[in-house]
């Protein structure tokens, strides 16, 4: 009987001993893509080319939202010395009005197809380095015999051995410095159909 405990305490010793050795041989790894975006060469004329991308997004719409503006300010002139139902006898102004809606609605349309369109600009530019990001980490990885790659923000604590932000910020560096920031430009928004009457 007492053989018996000793070789089931034995064997679960040796099986705790392998399972600790196998923990140790699988090395975790951190990295904070974030940072790397945002430290990195590369990172950085991207957000630039995107910026400048923003603005001639924002001055375009700026000059389509003029005319709108100042229509609406001569109308809101002309209304003020009218009754509602003096404006209702007023065709000129009701199509005036109306005319100023559909135009209002669609420059909102516009404004959030730029929108999309900036993201999609982002994310395009974004591809490459991501996937230069990946072969890094993956070079890391195998440099150090990790087995896993953790995002930082999923982690709790993190010791600065295991975090690998700042090898792959300078890899990336001595990888690329710029890539392709493209405008793409996204089909026009249909206007939803009215239901038949």
């Amino acid at each position: 009987m007492r053989l018996h405990r000793l070789v089931k305490t034995a064997c679960l010793a040796a099986a705790f001993c392998g399972f600790a050795a196998a923990a140790q041989a699988q090395n975790v790894l951190v990295i904070d893509r974030e940072r790397v975006l945002a430290e990195s060469q590369v990172g950085a004329y991207i957000a630039q080319q995107l910026e400048q991308i923003s603005q001639q997004m924002q001055t375009e719409l700026a000059g389509r939202a003029q005319p709108l503006q100042e229509e609406e300010q001569r109308l809101s002139v002309e209304a003020q010395a009218l009754t509602p139902e003096a404006i209702q006898q007023r065709p000129d102004l009701m199509q005036r009005i109306q005319s100023l809606n559909t135009q209002g609605q669609e420059f909102n349309q516009l404004q959030q197809q730029r929108v999309n369109e900036l993201n999609a600009t982002r994310q395009q530019a974004l591809e490459p380095v991501a996937r230069a990001v990946a072969e890094i980490e993956q070079a890391i990885m195998q440099e150090r015999s990790a087995a896993i790659v953790l995002d930082y923000n999923v982690a709790y604590q993190v010791s600065p051995s295991v975090d690998i932000t700042s090898a792959a910020i300078e890899q990336l560096n001595g990888r690329m410095t710029t890539t392709p920031v493209t405008r793409v430009t996204l089909p026009a928004q249909q206007q939803p159909q009215q239901p038949a009457q």
